[in-house]
């Protein structure tokens, strides 16, 4: 990116010396290169992907063994995500008494804006990764100091203080009325402790391959999340949207193919821990490649970036059906698949009937 066209985000994360990870996707969190930003007092690194950028932070920090970051106050929600490790956060507003809460791998948790969070390690031996996401870079459009947002005691609290018991309790299962689509099951909570492990699923019906769907909100915010599990040797339907999500995978194996229209196509093979970007209105497609059920977790921009899929007036525009697809995707798949011993179970009449009822076993 030019000089002249950075953003305010951009200028000052380059200052901070720490480094700054580009591109499509980063294939392990769990392993990415990391450099000691000094004034977070750990191992860092930004993850800037095409598509993130003006809009949505993502950054990863280390926990070393047995220890804990200085504390950090950021002035807008941030949702976090344990890539690897287990320890403690401890969450309070200025000289009030914290809340503390245990997590491990795969754990999703949020912290208010205007809150303060401490990170410990609960492992001796081992580091723990943490991946966080919030909207950063569209908050230092407006005001491109970065000092207004992190560490200032007197940065707007949106929220009252409110730190009961639950406040990181168990998620609660809600329907949210307001969806395009008609009303649809929500899971509200700040604290969500296994995304690997979770299996409170609805259908995930329109988008293909059989698959489910946990849709979550977290009270008092703007920050959503979905994550999508879908069965082993099958692949979802190619779509697109607006840009600033960020894509982690908590479990499987696989790749997705992302492509602006009438351009060439980008193929992003993934795993457990693996991080991609579909960028702005480029279509994209998940494939499963693996002998289990693969899961990504979708972290999303603001309302106003949701784009095509989330208010589509013409379905096609916005998204391919198994029959409209070009052939290349199939025989991609396929050969993929062969090459692991693999066959795909897509059935063909997927491939004839656009309107073709998967199984959803235990609708």
């Amino acid at each position: 990116m030019a000089e002249a066209s950075k953003y305010a985000y951009d200028k000052w994360m380059d200052s901070t010396g720490v480094p700054v990870h580009r591109g499509y996707f980063v294939e392990d969190l769990r392993t990415v290169d990391l450099g000691m930003w000094s004034d977070r007092g750990a191992k860092s690194c930004f993850i800037q992907l095409n598509g993130l950028e003006g809009i949505s932070e993502v950054r990863v920090t280390e926990i070393p063994p047995g220890e804990t970051l200085k504390p950090w106050t950021l002035a807008i929600d941030e949702t976090m995500y344990v890539v690897s490790g287990r320890g403690t956060t401890t969450v309070r507003h200025n000289d009030a008494p914290g809340k503390t809460f245990e997590w491990q791998k795969n754990a999703l948790f949020m912290i208010p804006g205007g809150y303060t969070a401490e990170l410990s390690n609960m492992s001796g031996t081992e580091p723990a990764r943490i991946m966080s996401y919030n909207y950063l870079p569209l908050a230092m459009t407006v005001v491109d100091n970065a000092k207004y947002f992190i560490n200032n005691p007197y940065a707007y609290l949106r929220r009252e203080p409110n730190l009961d018991e639950s406040m990181y309790a168990e998620a609660k299962i809600q329907m949210d009325d307001q969806y395009v689509y008609g009303a649809r099951q929500v899971w509200f909570g700040n604290f969500f402790p296994d995304m690997k492990a979770w299996d409170r699923l609805v259908p995930f019906k329109g988008r293909g391959a059989g698959g489910h769907v946990v849709f979550i909100r977290y009270p008092e915010s703007n920050m959503t999340n979905h994550m999508s599990v879908f069965p082993s040797k099958t692949y979802k339907k190619a779509h697109r949207h607006g840009p600033g999500r960020a894509i982690v995978i908590p479990d499987g194996e696989g790749f997705s193919v992302m492509w602006q229209e009438g351009q060439d196509k980008v193929v992003v093979p993934w795993h457990e821990g693996s991080l991609f970007t579909p960028p702005d209105k480029w279509f994209h497609q998940h494939f499963n490649l693996g002998g289990i059920p693969a899961r990504y977790l979708a972290f999303h921009p603001p309302a106003q970036f949701s784009g095509y899929s989330e208010k589509v007036e013409d379905r096609r525009r916005d998204q391919i059906e198994y029959p409209q697809e070009e052939p290349w995707i199939r025989e991609k798949f396929e050969g993929e698949l062969k090459a692991r011993g693999f066959s795909s179970i897509m059935p063909e009449q997927a491939y004839k009937d656009e309107n073709y009822e998967w199984d959803y076993k235990g609708e």
